[in-house]
């Protein structure tokens, strides 16, 4: 049968119906095309222009997923049309077996896809460019919002993926199930980005993309210290691109931080420029360890949320982020100063958990707790403790508290050089405490079990 591939005109929305049918030929032809362009080039049925061909890649994945595996072919593609109800839908049995007599060369499948991907693209970009017109035609008022909302809707449009578009369940469970495959394979119990720490990892899994977790504690505690921690585990240690915005330390600052922190040097001795001759050559190495990772500081101190989305945003695009850290959440400034604080607190929450979802990363948002700690006889925070912070505790989808028992009773404690990681909400696991050794000095924190040896230097320190 010889079937004919219609131009797309003035008017139309750009696609390339020759690379679609050449890509769907090819699968028939050869199914291994199919992980090739769905697992390495992330293809969705929605980047096919043509309905028909939505519904032929569709079948192909479910062929793939299920319990045993079928092959896919032309017969077997329309045998699951049929049962599906959807042949006469999807051009008829004569069409699905046409389609691999019309693939120019077969191993040229992914130069074909990134065809249909791209085109996918400017559809979406034509699709965020009406929405913008709207927006300026229908709410011109705020100019600053407007730029915002256009970037964030270029920046979905760009993307393979977007995560504000209506998918089925189908698509949905076939990305899932081949995450999960992998995870299988490779023994991983991780599937976020790394703390850092082994008893926190065992109970996260790792921060998880899309979430925003919040770290707060009362001033002293070490939270700052504690965030810098994850953010020089996740860049140097596991490669992870880590966008740190600092509001509270100037960058070099944070410099001098993340030295005497992987060099082991004493924090004060390194501020001071008092660093032994026979420790230089630790200081030289760990700045070039650090120089090295894919770390990003802003140490912006009059920044609001829209203005941090942006910049993330932008990042983001150049260098694929795994983690963003906002030091912290209190100091950001207001976009409207008429809102009330609670409110102001509230919008600041939202727009973060809103990047985390929009960039698919994890958004650690660190947060003062209020004096109401001090007043009881028990100082570790309670959940309650943040319910004065707008929305905060209803954003999050995690909530970690430090508390170091040291600080409040130095004479009496029984825990002198431990900080109690209180894990007090946790949408998707369990909750639960995870000790941490303190060094003050450096300052840096440290897995109990595992750098036992190390711990031992937080009294007398090395400069």
């Amino acid at each position: 049968m010889a079937v004919s591939v219609p131009e797309h005109g003035a008017g139309v929305p750009p696609h390339n119906e020759e690379a679609e049918v050449a890509v769907l030929g090819t699968i028939l032809l050869t199914e291994q095309a199919l992980d090739q362009i769905f697992v390495d080039l992330k293809i969705s049925a929605e980047d096919f222009y043509r309905p028909r061909h939505q519904l032929i890649f569709r079948s192909m994945l479910r062929l793939k997923e299920k319990a045993e595996p079928e092959a896919v072919d032309a017969i077997t593609v329309c045998d699951d049309l049929k049962r599906e109800g959807k042949l006469e839908e999807a051009g008829g049995s004569a069409y699905v077996h046409a389609l691999p007599t019309m693939v120019p060369a077969a191993g040229a499948v992914r130069d074909y896809a990134r065809i249909v991907r791209d085109h996918a693209i400017l559809r979406r970009l034509l699709g965020a460019a009406r929405e913008i017109q709207d927006r300026v035609v229908t709410d011109g008022t705020d100019p600053r919002s407007l730029v915002e909302q256009a970037e964030q809707a270029i920046f979905r449009a760009g993307h393979d993926h977007d995560s504000s578009q209506l998918r089925t369940i189908e698509d949905v469970l076939h990305e899932e199930l081949d995450k999960l495959e992998r995870l299988s394979k490779e023994g991983q119990s991780l599937t976020g980005t790394p703390s850092g720490y082994r008893d926190l990892d065992e109970i996260t899994g790792g921060f998880q993309p899309g979430n925003l977790i919040v770290l707060a504690a009362r001033p002293a505690m070490g939270k700052s210290a504690l965030a810098t921690c994850f953010a020089e585990n996740a860049a140097v240690d596991h490669g992870k691109g880590v966008a740190l915005f600092s509001l509270e330390m100037s960058e070099g600052e944070l410099a001098q931080r993340f030295i005497a922190s992987r060099a082991k040097i004493n924090g004060e001795s390194l501020r001071k420029g008092r660093v032994r001759a026979d420790r230089w050559p630790k200081v030289l190495q760990a700045t070039e360890k650090l120089a090295g990772s894919p770390l990003f500081i802003d140490d912006s101190s009059d920044l609001g949320v829209l203005e941090l989305r942006a910049k993330a945003r932008r990042l983001h695009q150049r260098h694929p982020l795994g983690l963003l850290i906002v030091d912290y959440l209190q100091l950001m400034r207001a976009e409207d100063p008429r809102d009330g604080r609670v409110e102001q607190v509230g919008k600041m929450s939202r727009g973060l958990k809103i990047l985390a979802r929009e960039l698919h990363i994890p958004v650690i948002a660190i947060s003062q707790l209020s004096r109401a700690v001090e007043s009881r006889p028990d100082k570790r925070p309670l959940m309650s403790d943040l319910r004065e912070s707008g929305n905060i505790e209803q954003d999050a989808d995690m909530v970690m508290f430090v508390y170091r028992d040291e600080y409040y009773n130095p004479d009496t404690t029984e825990k002198p050089g431990v900080a109690e990681v209180l894990i007090g909400k946790h949408r998707n696991g369990p909750v639960g405490t995870v000790e941490l050794t303190f060094l003050e000095r450096y300052p840096k924190f440290a897995s109990i079990a595992r750098e036992a040896g190390f711990g031992g230097q937080a009294a007398g320190g090395a400069a």
